[in-house]
């Protein structure tokens, strides 16, 4: 996985409540067996019409959020089942963080093990960063060190989360690196003790 530790991005604001996992990455896509790819088929039904133009009002659709990297949205994120596709898409698509007030359970784990930021702010919060991001490019840094999200006003967010997380998500490993370096670690020590 990459590391993060700063990313700096204009937002993409998602006003919508409760976006659920199929929402996110529709059954009809989840035939692949790798985990690229998924990214074109992010938001597909909101993005697409039946006859697969784009739904020029949808924000994914505007140029303005092309090289977004941060997902901005409302309460209660990831709903639904717990299929590991959503973050997949997330990722594929190009957001490496995701800002709401709340998330789904499974979806949060899901997101930091495959190397994507969810943070939780306070719902007054979120809805100060869907306006700007609405009214303009609004530029965020999100700081996964100093746990801050700062907007290019200067107001500064914090948020929390998990040690166990952060750490893994700063420097890019997933659970099975972590493994390998555990299991690594305790060989050498094993060799030392013998050697001593």
């Amino acid at each position: 996985m990459k590391p993060i530790n700063k990313i700096s991005s204009v937002l993409t604001p998602l006003e919508r409540k409760n976006v659920d996992t199929d929402q996110i990455i529709s059954k009809e896509f989840l035939k692949r067996i790798e985990r690229t790819g998924f990214g074109k088929y992010l938001f597909y039904h909101w993005r697409f019409h039946a006859d697969g133009t784009p739904v020029a009002d949808f924000v994914l659709n505007d140029p303005r959020f092309n090289d977004s990297e941060i997902l901005v949205a409302q309460e209660n994120f990831g709903c639904g089942s717990s299929r590991e596709h959503a973050p997949w898409a997330i990722l594929d698509y190009g957001f490496r963080v995701v800002i709401a007030p709340s998330f789904a359970d499974i979806f949060y784990n899901n997101c930091v093990k495959n190397g994507i930021l969810p943070i939780c702010l306070k719902g007054q919060e979120v809805d100060e960063l869907i306006d700007k991001g609405q009214r303009e490019e609004f530029q965020l840094e999100v700081n996964l060190k100093d746990q801050t999200v700062t907007g290019q006003d200067g107001i500064r967010y914090e948020f929390e989360i998990d040690p166990y997380w952060k750490e893994m998500l700063l420097k890019g490993w997933d659970e099975i690196t972590l493994t390998f370096q555990y299991d690594s670690y305790i060989a050498a020590y094993e060799e030392r003790q013998q050697q001593a």
